[in-house]
C-alpha cells in the first residue's frame, strides 16, 4: 500500500465521513471557524442512509476564502479501515464536466493569443471539412462547441481509445470507419439553433487546440492554465509525479452490475470507480504513436481533470476578478465577459432547447461558453435553483460522473461563491432527488448549508461564529 496511514478516525469499515479536516490556514487569508456549518456538513456527509465516501468544500464571500473544509476518505481500505486515508485540502478529484469550465481557459488564452477565433469555422483548424451532413452548408464555430449549440450529439460516443488509432474525421464524416449511423449529429435542428447538452463536442475542442499549436491536449493545458494559476493536477495522471499522485481521490459507489443492472447495497464495501492507484500506477491514455490533433478526446477535455477545491477557489477567483490573479492578467476582462455571458436562453416558445425538464422549471435556462448561467427557477424536483427559497443567481457548472457529484458556483457581482467534490455515494442517487431543483437532495443540502452559513451574512462583512 503506497498510502501513507494517519489522519485516521475511521469507526468502521462501512461508515467512513467522520474525520474531518477543517483549514484554518493562514495562506486563505480569511478563513473563518464556522462550527455550525461543519457540524452541518459532517451530518450530511455522514448520513446513515445517505452516506458519502468523502466531502471537500470551499465558500468564498466577498471576494475572499472564509471557508474549507474536508470530510472522509481520499482512500478507503474495506478489509483494513486503519489503513484508510482521510481527505485534506491536497485532496483533488476527478471533477467530471466542471472540465469543461477548465478547458474554456484554454481556449480563451489560445483566443487572445490570436490562435484561435471563437466565430470561424472550425474546419480550417481541424484540417478536415466539419459539417453536420444534414446541414452541409451551416459552419460550425468553438462558440457554438462550447455552448452546446453546434447539433452534436453523445449517441454515437464521444471518446476513442489511442489503441484504436482513431482519427476524429473517419467519425464526423459520412463513410468514415467511425461514422455508422451519423448518430453523432442531429437530423432536424441545424448549427447554432437548438441546446443539447453533449460531452462530444469537447473532443472536438481538445483536437482544436492540439491543431493550432502542435501541443498534446493535456501538456498544452498544463502549460498555458494550470501552471500560470498554480494548480496542481490536470488532465493526464500518468504524468503526475507520486505525490500528486497520493493526493488523487479514488471514487467509489456502494453498488454492483450484475447481469447488466445496478445494484446498489448500502451496507456493503466502498467499491472502487476510478483513480485507485494503490496497487499500480495510471495508465497512459495515448501511446508514442499518437499524431497530435487526430484525437483530442483521449484526454477528456470534457471530463477527466483533476482539481482539488482549493485550486478549484484559484480559478472561481480569478473569474470574480476579471482575470486577473495576484495583479497580473492571466486573461483579459474582455474574455471573462464572453465567457460568462449567455450564449444561448431557453426560449420555451421557439422550443430552441433540451433543457431536459418542463418549461416552468427547466434544468438548463441559459449556457454561456463552458460555463452553465443558473436562474432561480425552482419547481419539486426539477428547475436550475441553487439554494432553498432562492436568491442566489449564479454562473458555473455542475459534475456528475464515476460515483462524484460537484459544483463550482459563483455570483461574479458580490464575488460570492461555492464549491462542493464528493467521492461517491454509498446510496442511489436517484432515490434521492432534489426538493426544489433538479440536483441530487445531497447536493441541495450541501449547498444550502453553505449559503446560510458562509454567504448569507447580513452585514456582508467578515464575523465569527
Amino acid at each position: 500500500m503506497r498510502y501513507a496511514k494517519g489522519l485516521v478516525c475511521l469507526a468502521s469499515a462501512i461508515v467512513l465521513a467522520g474525520c474531518a479536516q477543517v483549514n484554518t490556514s493562514s495562506d486563505l487569508g480569511s478563513l473563518q471557524p464556522m462550527p455550525a456549518l461543519s457540524a452541518e456538513l459532517r451530518q450530511i456527509a455522514e448520513d446513515a442512509a445517505h452516506p458519502l465516501a468523502s466531502l471537500s468544500v470551499l465558500a468564498i464571500r466577498d471576494g475572499r476564502v472564509v471557508y474549507e473544509a474536508q470530510f472522509g476518505y481520499k482512500f478507503i481500505d474495506n478489509a483494513d479501515p486503519v489503513r484508510s486515508v482521510a481527505a485534506d485540502h491536497n485532496t483533488h478529484y476527478r471533477i467530471a464536466s466542471l472540465s469543461k469550465l477548465i478547458t474554456t481557459l484554454g481556449v480563451m488564452r489560445l483566443v487572445e493569443a490570436g490562435k484561435l477565433n471563437l466565430d470561424a469555422d472550425v474546419s480550417d483548424a481541424l484540417g478536415f471539412t466539419f459539417r453536420n451532413p444534414n446541414f452541409p452548408l451551416a459552419k460550425i464555430t468553438l462558440r457554438m462547441l462550447m455552448s452546446h449549440t453546434s447539433s452534436l450529439r453523445d449517441d454515437g460516443g464521444y471518446y476513442w481509445e489511442a489503441k484504436l488509432g482513431v482519427h476524429l474525421r473517419d467519425v464526423f464524416t459520412p463513410g468514415g470507419r467511425y461514422f455508422g449511423n451519423g448518430a453523432m449529429w442531429d437530423k432536424g435542428r441545424a448549427p447554432g439553433t437548438y441546446f443539447q447538452y453533449n460531452n462530444l463536442a469537447w473532443g472536438v475542442i481538445g483536437t482544436v487546440m492540439e491543431r493550432v499549436t502542435g501541443e498534446r491536449f493535456d501538456r498544452l493545458m498544463d502549460r498555458i492554465v494550470l501552471r500560470p494559476l498554480q494548480l496542481r493536477g490536470g488532465f493526464h495522471p500518468a504524468d503526475f509525479d507520486a505525490a500528486t499522485l497520493r493526493d488523487t481521490a479514488t471514487l467509489y459507489r456502494k453498488r454492483v452490475e450484475l447481469n447488466g443492472k445496478e445494484i446498489w447495497q448500502p451496507n456493503g464495501p466502498w467499491i472502487v470507480q476510478v483513480d485507485d492507484y494503490s496497487t499500480g500506477p495510471p495508465a497512459p491514455r495515448a501511446t508514442a504513436e499518437y499524431v497530435i490533433g487526430t484525437n483530442g478526446t483521449l484526454f477528456g477535455p470534457q471530463g477527466n481533470c483533476r482539481l482539488s477545491a482549493r485550486d478549484l477557489g484559484k480559478v472561481m477567483l480569478m473569474l470574480m476578478n476579471r482575470g486577473r490573479v495576484e495583479g497580473k492578467t492571466f486573461l483579459s476582462e474582455t474574455s471573462i465577459t464572453t465567457m460568462l455571458e449567455p450564449a444561448w436562453r431557453y426560449d420555451a416558445i421557439l422550443n430552441n432547447g433540451n433543457n431536459t425538464s418542463t418549461p416552468e422549471a427547466p434544468q438548463y435556462n441559459a449556457w454561456g461558453l463552458g460555463n452553465q448561467r443558473f436562474m432561480d427557477r425552482s419547481a419539486k424536483g426539477q428547475g436550475d435553483r441553487l439554494v432553498a427559497g432562492g436568491g442566489f443567481v449564479a454562473s458555473g457548472h455542475l459534475g456528475d460522473a464515476w460515483g462524484l457529484t460537484a459544483a463550482f458556483v459563483f455570483d461574479v457581482e458580490r464575488k460570492d461563491g461555492m464549491i462542493f467534490l464528493t467521492g461517491g455515494p454509498g446510496f442511489n442517487p436517484e432515490t434521492y432527488r432534489g426538493e426544489y431543483s433538479s440536483l441530487y437532495r445531497h447536493e441541495e443540502k450541501i449547498l444550502d448549508a453553505m449559503y446560510r452559513h458562509a454567504l448569507r451574512v447580513p452585514t456582508r462583512t467578515a464575523t465569527r461564529e
